[in-house]
């Protein structure tokens, strides 16, 4: 998705701080204070344990039987998440990588065979992850990642994520497609000069920042602006129609707003009103025919909306797979 010449630009410590803070997996408040923090790496020959190592506590003792449960070693370690390989599986690793690179590969197609590779060896048992959260998700292909990046972002445009928080702009990242993938990734300290004089209300303060993206990168496809507590909160949020509802009040402003994002937002509206249904018919219809029949009109009005095509060209929701990577329950 990144051209090799990508340009990186108009981050500075702080701005790339916050930007990183963004995508950190967490739990829900009252829980992140208490909850279970670094990972555990463990090596075994198929019968014992040959190391472990925690992230943030070192060296553990090794020479346990193997295999064990993986959630139960997780929870004895006060460990967050668990990698488990098996005796020789790096080099397995290198040996596929070296086959199948090939000279001129740009960074999608490295990335995509990494996954490859990784996803063989879970299912094979070389190695093992726990908690497994993207388990199910397949491995798209180069083709089907250029397809949604096409619908996504076409060429000579940008996308923009601005982030405000207290009044400020707090950080915000732009990726602009050029041919095939995105040749820059910007950030704000570049567009700050040119913001101007800037009330303190956000939902008045993006105009200035999408003004200053397109004058200093060029026309933008998407926008997206939002409060940085507000995004935080929505990037978790499994209920139906959250992304909807909060487009709706203004907690998230979308300009330019694509067609396909638009009709996504209407299907994920919708879906507050076909799923609440599908749960209670059971309750009010022992015979158990109305139920497929609600949920058959949720999913037709999806596909009328055209909601599928971003998920259709991945193969997979990628908001559902973000929530899956961020959100902690232990």
């Amino acid at each position: 998705m990144l051209t090799n010449d990508v340009r990186f630009e108009g981050f500075t410590s702080r701005d790339w701080e916050r930007f990183l803070a963004l995508w950190k997996p967490r739990a829900a408040p009252t829980q992140e204070a208490s909850r279970r923090r670094g990972g555990l790496l463990v090596v075994h020959d198929g019968k014992v344990v040959r190391k472990m190592v925690h992230s943030e506590r070192g060296r553990r003792v090794p020479g346990r039987a193997w295999p064990v449960d993986l959630g139960a070693l997780a929870a004895e370690e006060r460990a967050s998440w668990v990698f488990v390989a098996k005796e020789g599986a790096l080099e397995t690793f290198m040996d596929r990588w070296a086959q199948r690179t090939r000279r001129g590969d740009d960074l999608t197609a490295q990335l995509l065979t990494f996954a490859t590779i990784g996803d063989e060896l879970l299912t094979e048992g070389s190695i093992a992850l726990w908690p497994n959260r993207l388990a199910g998700v397949r491995v798209p292909t180069e083709a089907m990642v250029q397809k949604a990046l096409d619908i996504l972002c076409p060429d000579g445009k940008s996308l923009l994520l601005g982030v405000f928080h207290e009044g400020d702009l707090d950080t915000s990242m732009l990726l602009r497609r050029r041919g095939k993938a995105f040749d820059l990734f910007a950030g704000p300290d570049e567009l700050r000069p040119l913001l101007g004089h800037m009330s303190g209300d956000w939902r008045r303060d993006y105009r200035h920042l999408a003004r200053a993206s397109e004058l200093r990168y060029g026309p933008l496809h998407l926008g997206v602006f939002v409060d940085r507590d507000v995004f935080l909160q929505l990037q978790t949020d499994a209920s139906p129609g959250a992304w909807a509802r909060a487009v709706a009040v203004r907690d998230v402003v979308v300009t330019p707003m694509p067609p396909v994002l638009a009709l996504g937002l209407l299907a994920d509206a919708a879906r507050v009103l076909f799923e609440p249904a599908s749960r209670v018919l059971p309750r009010v219809d022992p015979t158990g025919l109305g139920t497929p029949a609600v949920r058959g009109i949720g999913a037709a009005l999806g596909k009328v909306l055209g909601v599928g095509k971003l998920e259709g060209g991945l193969g997979f929701d990628p908001l559902e797979a973000l929530r899956l990577l961020l959100r902690r329950n232990d």
